[in-house]
């Protein structure tokens, strides 16, 4: 036992954690190559090494992945101080397990014409000069960070444009890292628009641009005459987070739609909470100038005319129509007041309570609240008091969700 013990932690000393070991930069200049504060973290990695997000067979392994910040150009390498081998276990008496083929499992979610010689990648970065960002410029705006000001720019594409087809396959290499579930998308869907985001900067007195982050948008037909659009994809890259572009592209997106007549309302295909707060976000700001959502019409309840109002000037669907209420009727709700916040509480849950779809988070939030062996039920054979269990969860988490969207609004 003893002797085995050993040798587990022999074995564990060539494991290491795919998300530290794996190191991604956008690369504007040489010196960026060097520079460890450029350097960003995959948030995830399940999707390239399974869910225990562990690579094994090395020692002090870093796995280098670099991105030319305009044009993607992609330089791709790994260094350890130590390989796994028989020699090394020669008295273990036992077969040992290959070395994970690190490289091999990336490299083919790339599309050809990466490298992995580090001075062919630094040539590369004079191609960024004469880059052009593709498609037509819908918006641009300015963000003071630091002491400065920096320009970014939006703009609207299709895989149509020349060299875009070539540009997302390489783009799309990100979502892997940032997006649970993630799947290359049908490039050849002629439905598929692609929303672009970049800094325009200068280098040398010569305006530049660099990738910031992007979002894909499927139309899907709605009968007899209309478009859905829904929003498949968005991510902002990290050294790029928590500066406001999300909520920029999103706006982006909907100035866009709101000017199109054949668009029925706008759809999202599984958002993440960390979207769905940004949605939120998004949706209260531009609802809370809307009539029907004005203090007076929220005590009275949400409407059909909430609906229509949302749906006719802004592209909301009912169900996003009615979260945006019952944010803003938590805004102008005083919860010290007991009969105000207690006719809220029972007009949310009253919701919560119908039927709704059993979707990946109503299961989290039902391990929460029951024992396993419950978790079996589905929610139409729950008992009272396991329902009430259920729904004061779902309630207080929803609040917490909401109070968050408010702070937001409230500092904006």
């Amino acid at each position: 036992m003893a002797g085995m013990n050993i040798l587990n932690n022999k074995l564990d000393a060539y494991k290491c954690t795919a998300n530290e070991a794996i190191q991604l930069k956008l690369v504007r200049d040489e010196s960026d190559v060097e520079d460890c504060k450029k350097t960003f973290y995959p948030e995830m990695t399940h999707q390239l090494f399974g869910e225990q997000e562990s690579i094994f067979g090395y020692k002090d392994l870093t796995v280098q992945m670099f991105y030319s910040a305009a044009k993607l150009n992609t330089y791709i390498n790994m260094k350890y101080s130590d390989k796994i081998s028989k020699d090394k276990f020669f008295d273990s008496g036992i077969s040992l397990p290959e070395a994970d083929n690190v490289l091999a499992t990336i490299t083919k979610h790339v599309p050809p014409g990466f490298t992995s010689n580090l001075d062919d990648f630094l040539t590369s970065l004079a191609d960024d000069a004469d880059f052009k960002p593709f498609g037509a410029k819908l918006h641009s705006y300015t963000v003071h960070k630091d002491g400065t000001e920096r320009e970014f720019e939006i703009y609207k594409t299709d895989i149509e444009c020349p060299g875009f087809r070539a540009y997302h396959e390489r783009l799309q290499t990100f979502i892997l890292f940032y997006i649970d579930a993630a799947s290359f998308i049908d490039v050849d869907d002629d439905r598929w628009h692609y929303y672009l985001l970049f800094e325009k900067y200068k280098s040398n007195g010569n305006p530049m641009y660099a990738i910031v982050g992007y979002m894909t948008v499927y139309n899907y037909y709605a009968y007899p005459e209309k478009i859905r659009p829904r929003i498949s994809q968005v991510l902002i890259l990290p050294p790029f987070q928590k500066q406001g572009h999300g909520a920029q592209l999103l706006q982006t997106f909907y100035n866009d739609c709101y000017t199109r007549s054949e668009v029925l309302d706008i759809t999202v295909e599984d958002p993440s909470e960390n979207f769905q707060r940004l949605r939120d976000f998004v949706d209260t700001n531009n609802c809370i100038k809307l009539r029907y959502f004005q203090t007076d019409y929220l005590y009275e309840g949400f409407s059909e005319d909430m609906v229509r109002e949302a749906q006719d000037k802004l592209k909301l669907s009912k169900r996003q129509a009615r979260r945006v209420y019952e944010i803003l009727r938590l805004k102008v709700t005083d919860e010290k007041n007991k009969e105000l916040f207690r006719r809220f509480r029972l007009e949310v849950k009253k919701r919560l309570n119908a039927p709704f779809q059993k979707n990946g988070r109503d299961f989290q939030k039902l391990e929460r609240a029951l024992q396993p062996e419950e978790l079996s039920q589905t929610l139409g054979c729950m008992s009272t008091e396991q329902r009430i269990t259920f729904l004061e969860l779902s309630f207080e988490e929803l609040m917490e969700h909401y109070r968050h969207v408010l702070d937001r609004i409230s500092i904006t």
